[in-house]
């Protein structure tokens, strides 16, 4: 995703919607009986009492007895529809292998890809062949001034390098794109992994390490253990220098427009003039975006410190282990070790076909997702989730006027976000074209490297061009959903809408109290720490009065406080400020599709379904949600690198702050799940 995109699974949002309306859904449901409850009840732990623990009641038996497949590093309700997703992909895959129809372009550019992709026996014939081309590439470079172009190529090619380019709205002015450069290059997932002296940590670094030097060995490196030491050493110089993820989730800190003619200020000795015309920005652009000057600065010291030759091995490993899984099996294996097991403790690799569909997915994934909506994804569905959406903004509408942090000017201006978020269900209106995109039947790295290229150069082809407001960040077949502060849209794709987050067969509580939050979770990303920081035409902005500033600052820092206590791990606290956003937008979105969902009912009482009132199904829907199990290894990656935080504690710590569970499940004084009143954290 890209940087100032949130991603989060589990949230609702409401605007205006007339009483009329909510009426009518909630008599359409009141008039047809045999719909069901949507929560799944066989997994309930008699012993445990909801007062106490509801994710334990609704859950426990499912936490004692399932055991996470062998090729995932964690399972919940995501993972269970994503299973269901790539059997239907398979499904429209094999049948347009099997076509003898042709005539469509996008389609034998699939099948093709996806050919090159499970033709393992010529991938094993090849062995490192592929990677020779890259290679010559990096052995090209003759001094420290080739090193620009060197990482423009990377950039365009899909390896990791030093600093990532991207094309985004610009987050000052979102009428037209520029272009964002920001640090990268690490192949661990956080800084703290080169950082920090934790056990665990030093542990995956000597894998890593281990990593390094086996696949270099594998192509040839006589010196892999000599290149393996100084690889990981200036990556652990480039960690020093790099902001935390905490520190990067700051818009305004991260905004620093500088004039292409001052980059060599910022970075003396490096040549950037090189850089930008390599990288095809040359003549399109004045200024670009640096998302972190110091690591920049110190950038430029760190390569006039450190030795050309230690440098070239650098990029060769990162060539090399972007490349692996699509080399032969001795690489992809040993790639999969290292990234799967040593890193996230999956003991197997997924099925060769799932790993084909993704190829596709990241490739030419719009071809794929126009198959897989005309299939899977029926007009009533979109229907449907249309009134949700629309339902749930109402909400939020006649939220805000009641806000007791936020006063009158503010209000205004989130009144005036909120009707202009765009709402954008299921798949886009106008499909991406692929033309220019060339797949060869018989060379998989190749396929890949020009996936890569063709999106890079779709992106610079925005530059200067009007902003295109249909385009999603994401396929049909995600299952996911996503806010884009800077676009003021959020993306609600085909494939999320299935159960548990949204059952066509089921009440309405059970829809609220899932998709429905999801919703929220999704409008109210616009209004968190972060979002809050864009206006309604998607700039950064400051539109919060200074009162409300503070009184919305000090409802977050009880968030961060309330989040941080959490330890999932033994020793591994969540990072309430690093979870933030998605916190306040679980808080948030969950709070506002209760109230949509009472709404609903017109004043009316809840259905009573398998004996549980509307109210009790719409909260135990959101625990179904985020049923969730995950290997340590993948946990402790989380809390360092995820936003999000963890499934256990985003299903039971949000509920403690909600008005509604306690009057739903007569929670009192004395029960475990009990919070005074005073300490519970309400935003929305």
């Amino acid at each position: 995703m890209n940087h100032f995109f949130v991603c989060a699974i589990g949230v609702l949002t409401l605007v205006a919607c007339s009483k009329e309306s909510f009426a009518a859904a909630g008599n359409a449901a009141a008039a047809s009986p045999a719909l069901s409850s949507g929560v799944d009840m066989q997994f309930v732990d008699r012993a445990v009492r909801p007062q106490d623990d509801l994710y334990r009641y609704l859950n426990g038996k499912w936490l004692d007895t399932f055991q996470i497949p062998a090729d995932k590093s964690a399972y919940g309700a995501f993972t269970f529809v994503d299973d269901q997703v790539q059997e239907q992909l398979k499904t429209i895959v094999d049948r347009l292998a099997q076509s003898t129809a042709g005539g469509d372009p996008d389609a034998q550019k699939i099948t093709d890809l996806y050919a090159s992709y499970m033709d393992e026996a010529s991938l094993d014939a090849l062995g490192a062949k592929p990677l020779q081309p890259e290679f010559a590439t990096i052995d090209a470079v003759r001094n420290k001034k080739d090193i620009p172009a060197l990482i423009a190529h990377l950039n365009r090619t899909g390896a990791d390098a030093p600093y990532a380019f991207d094309v985004e709205l610009d987050a000052r002015d979102s009428t037209k794109y520029a272009v964002n450069i920001s640090q990268s290059g690490l192949g661990l997932p956080d800084r703290d992994y080169y950082l920090n002296d934790d056990a665990k940590l030093k542990a995956v670094r000597a894998k890593y390490l281990a990593h390094i030097e086996k696949l270099l060995g594998m192509v040839g490196d006589k010196d892999a253990l000599k290149d393996g030491a100084a690889i990981l050493k200036l990556e652990t110089d480039m960690a020093r220098l790099q902001w935390t993820k905490v520190e990067n989730r700051d818009p305004v800190k991260t905004y620093n427009k500088t004039a292409t003619t001052a980059l060599d200020a910022l970075t003396p000795g490096y040549d950037w003039r090189k850089y930008i015309v390599d990288s095809g920005i040359g003549g399109k652009v004045d200024y670009v975006i640096i998302n972190q000057p110091s690591y920049f600065a110190g950038l430029s010291k760190l390569v006039e410190a450190t030795p050309l030759p230690v440098w070239k091995a650098y990029f060769k490993w990162r060539a090399l282990s972007a490349a692996a899984p699509y080399l032969s099996k001795p690489f992809v294996d040993e790639s999969f070790a290292f990234t799967g097991t040593a890193l996230r403790g999956v003991p197997q690799n997924r099925p060769r076909w799932k790993r084909g569909l993704a190829l596709i997915d990241a490739s030419i994934g719009e071809a794929l997702g126009k198959l897989y909506v005309a299939k899977y994804f029926p007009p009533q569905n979109k229907a449907r989730m249309e009134a949700l959406v629309h339902n749930l903004i109402e909400a939020y509408a006649k939220d805000i006027d009641s806000l007791d942090w936020m006063g009158p000017e503010t209000k205004k201006g989130a009144h005036e976000k909120l009707s202009k978020i765009a709402q954008k269900i299921g798949y886009p209106d106008k499909w991406r074209d692929y033309s220019a995109l060339k797949i060869e039947r018989n060379d998989l790295l190749g396929n890949v490297l020009r996936a890569a290229a063709f999106e890079y150069q779709r992106n610079i082809n925005k530059l200067g061009s009007p902003v295109d407001r249909g385009e999603w960040t994401t396929t049909p077949q995600t299952v996911n959903a996503f806010y884009n502060p800077e676009m003021n849209d959020i993306e609600f794709p085909a494939a999320i809408l299935q159960p548990p987050f949204f059952n066509m067969k089921a009440d309405d509580a059970a829809n609220y109290g899932g998709i429905g939050a999801v919703i929220g979770h999704e409008i109210s990303h616009g209004f968190d720490d972060q979002g809050s920081q864009f206006d309604a035409d998607g700039n950064l902005h400051d539109w919060f009065t200074q009162e409300d500033h503070a009184r919305f600052s000090a409802k977050i820092q009880a968030l961060v406080a309330q989040y941080d206590a959490y330890e999932p791990v033994p020793g591994y606290h969540v990072n309430g400020e690093l979870t933030l956003g998605e916190n306040i937008a679980d808080n948030s979105g969950l709070a506002i599709a209760y109230n949509a969902y009472k709404l609903s009912l017109a004043g009316k009482p809840s259905p009573r379904i398998d004996g549980l009132t509307g109210e009790q199904r719409f909260f135990l829907s959101w625990v179904q949600v985020w049923r969730g199990k995950v290997r340590e290894p993948e946990a402790i990656r989380r809390i360092k690198a995820d936003p999000h935080s963890p499934p256990n504690v985003r299903g039971s710590a949000v509920i403690l702050n909600q008005a509604g569970f306690y009057s739903a499940f007569g929670v009192k004084q004395g029960d475990k799940m009990y919070v005074a009143p005073q300490k519970r954290v309400s935003i929305w």
